[in-house]
Parts: structure tokens; C-alpha cells; sequence
């Protein structure tokens, strides 16, 4: 590797270092710049820079990209233009990660190695979200039927809905729905809308049991229905979407075994079965 190849991979890695500290400049300058006195000059220009690149990225941001946020948990409190800025060093830090290598590939490679790392770091945001997204709602789908349980429980003892979430929250504190439902009911006693609330809850956890929760909570508030009965029957609809996951779980992993089976054990013991017959044969 030539000294201009080494000059150029420090280049590009310092290239990102910087534009990750820009994207995250005027967080830090939100809780402490004002208290340190501007930070002088340089500092002032690399929030200014920073913020004009949030606003442009928040205009050209997807419709959906919010929405994805919140059902990804809102992970270290980024906005919409913090992700939009995160991308954008993503794909500059792609390219110029990428230049080195692509120099000493050969033919059309290169070319192809110089426009694919933009794409991909400019994706790479979104693929964690999506996978943290998934990650939420498979926890949310294995926490629902005990959650909605509790809740049944406590609405039939006569707590309202807000006292019967935060009860909720209370009682199941490391579980994920547990920790929506007391913040939702947190925001409700600060006075937001349960609607606006329940709205938000289900953003955050974007699950049909979720939903089905909240617009029977809906109907009880319009039309006096009630709720128990509701509870009840999402309880066992969760659990029996459990027994299936786990039977299509298992019906999914018969074919694996037998594949590893096939490839791996049965060539083994073919092996050793001829290496038996290989020294017999050699030791006559």
C-alpha cells in the first residue's frame, strides 16, 4: 500500500470524525453553549453550518421518515433533521472511505466501489432504524397479552384508564409496553388529550394489538362500552398468536435440521466410515 493510499484513508476517516461532530454540534450547543459563552468563532460557524444543513435536510426528509423514528423508540433523542444530517455525513463518509480503495481496484470495479459507499452510507441510517423498529415490535408482541392481562385487572378493580396504565407501568417497570403505557399515562396526567396520548403510543408501538387497545379504550370513552370485556378477548387473541409464531417456529426449523443433517452430519459419517474401510483395506 502506497503512502498516498494511507494519506488518503486517514483523510476520509478524519472526513467523518468531523462530520459527525457537525451533525452533533448544536445538541451540545443547545445544552451547553450558552453557558460556555459561545464557544468562539469556529464553534459558532460549525453549529451555523450544522443547523443550515439540518434545515435543508429537513425539508428533503421522507414523509414517513417521523413515523419511522417514533416506532424505532426516537433512539438518543434524534429528530428528523438529525437523521437527515447522520445520512449525509454517512454518504460523504462512504465516498471518501471508499476513494482509497477504489483507486486500486481494478477496471470498472472501482467505479462501482466509488457510487456504491455513498448509497450505503447514506441508507445505513435507515437500516438501523428499521431493524430497531422490528427489534421494539417483536418485544411489544411478546409483552402484549400480560400487559393487556393487568390492564383488564385494573379496570375491573375501578381505576380510570389513566390510572389503570399508569398502574400498569408501575408494575411491569423492565418491560418495554409497561414503559409506554406509564409514559402515556404520565402525559396524561400533565394534561394532553388521551386521544393525542393514545395516538402517540401507538407511533411508538405500531402493532395491531396496540391499536386494537386504543380504539377500544376510544369506544369506552364515547359510547360508555366496556372496557374488561375488550381486555379479555385481546389477552387471548395475543397469547394465541404466540402459539402460533412458536408452531410456525418450529414447522420453519424442521426443514433447517434436516438440511444441516444432510450436508454436514451424513458426509461425516460417510468420512469415517471410509477412512475404517481405507485403514482395513491398507492393513491387509
Amino acid at each position: 500500500m502506497t503512502p498516498a493510499v494511507v494519506l488518503a484513508a486517514a483523510a476520509g476517516i478524519s472526513a467523518a470524525a468531523a462530520l459527525a461532530e457537525l451533525a452533533a454540534a448544536p445538541r451540545r450547543a443547545r445544552r451547553g453553549g450558552r453557558a460556555a459563552g459561545g464557544g468562539g468563532h469556529l464553534g459558532g460557524m460549525a453549529v451555523l453550518l450544522a443547523r443550515l444543513a439540518q434545515g435543508a435536510g429537513r425539508r428533503a426528509a421522507p414523509a414517513d421518515l417521523h413515523a419511522r423514528l417514533a416506532a424505532a423508540g426516537t433512539p438518543l433523542g434524534l429528530g428528523v433533521s438529525d437523521v437527515m444530517a447522520l445520512k449525509a455525513a454517512g454518504a460523504a463518509a462512504g465516498l471518501l472511505l471508499a476513494l482509497p480503495v477504489a483507486t486500486l481496484a481494478p477496471g470498472r470495479l472501482g467505479i462501482a466501489l466509488a457510487l456504491a459507499a455513498p448509497v450505503a452510507g447514506f441508507r445505513a441510517p435507515d437500516v438501523a432504524l428499521r431493524r430497531r423498529a422490528r427489534a421494539r415490535a417483536a418485544r411489544v408482541r411478546a409483552e402484549l397479552a400480560d400487559v393487556a392481562e393487568l390492564l383488564r385487572v385494573a379496570v375491573e378493580a375501578g381505576l380510570p384508564v389513566g390510572r389503570a396504565l399508569a398502574e400498569v407501568g408501575r408494575r411491569l417497570p423492565g418491560g418495554l409496553l409497561g414503559a409506554e403505557f406509564g409514559a402515556a399515562a404520565a402525559r396524561m396526567e400533565l394534561g394532553e388529550p388521551r386521544e393525542r396520548a393514545l395516538a402517540l403510543l401507538l407511533e411508538r408501538c405500531p402493532v395491531d394489538g396496540v391499536a386494537t387497545l386504543a380504539a377500544a379504550i376510544g369506544r369506552s370513552d364515547r359510547h360508555g362500552a366496556p372496557l374488561a370485556p375488550a381486555l379479555a378477548d385481546l389477552a387471548a387473541e395475543a397469547r394465541a398468536q404466540q402459539a402460533r409464531e412458536l408452531h410456525d417456529g418450529a414447522a420453519r426449523a424442521a426443514p433447517k435440521i434436516q438440511l444441516v443433517v444432510a450436508l454436514v452430519l451424513v458426509p461425516a459419517v460417510m468420512l469415517l466410515m471410509a477412512a475404517v474401510l481405507l485403514q482395513t483395506l491398507v492393513n491387509r
